[in-house]
C-alpha cells in the first residue's frame, strides 16, 4: 500500500506542477499583452500629443528624428521651412504606396515656437484657410 500511496503522493505532486506552470504560461502572455497595450497607448498618445504630417507613413525612430529636429531649430521660418520639405516627402511617399494625404501642408498652430511642447504638425484636416 505504500507503493500506491507514493504513486498516488507523485502523481498529484506531477499534477500541482503541470497546474502551476500553465498560469505562470498564462500570467506570462496576459503580462506581454498589457506590456504591448501599453506599448501602444504611449503611442498613440505621443501622436494626439505632437501629430505629425504623415505620421501613419513613418517608422517611430523617423517621428522621434522629426521632433528631435524640429525642437532644434532656432527661427518659426526654419521650422515652417522644414514642415513644408517633410510634407512634400510624406506626399511623395504616400503616392508610391497608394495613400492619398492632404495636398496642402496643415498650417503651423499659434504659439508653435521652439519653447513649445509640440512641434506644431497636424495631420491636415485643421487646417485653417
Amino acid at each position: 500500500m505504500t507503493t500506491t500511496k507514493f504513486q498516488l503522493s507523485h502523481f498529484t505532486w506531477a499534477a500541482t506542477a503541470v497546474v502551476a506552470l500553465a498560469i505562470a504560461g498564462n500570467s506570462a502572455i496576459a503580462q506581454d499583452k498589457v506590456q504591448s497595450k501599453t506599448q501602444d497607448q504611449t503611442r498613440d498618445q505621443d501622436r494626439l500629443q505632437d501629430p505629425i504630417f504623415g505620421s501613419q507613413l513613418m517608422t517611430d525612430a523617423e517621428r522621434n528624428e522629426f521632433r528631435t529636429h524640429m525642437r532644434s531649430l532656432k527661427t518659426v521660418k526654419e521650422r515652417e521651412a522644414y514642415r513644408l520639405e517633410h510634407h512634400k516627402l510624406m506626399q511623395e511617399r504616400a503616392r508610391v504606396q497608394g495613400i492619398t494625404l492632404p495636398a496642402n501642408p496643415p498650417a503651423m498652430p499659434q504659439g508653435a515656437g521652439a519653447g513649445t511642447a509640440g512641434s506644431g504638425m497636424g495631420a491636415g484636416s485643421a487646417s485653417k484657410k
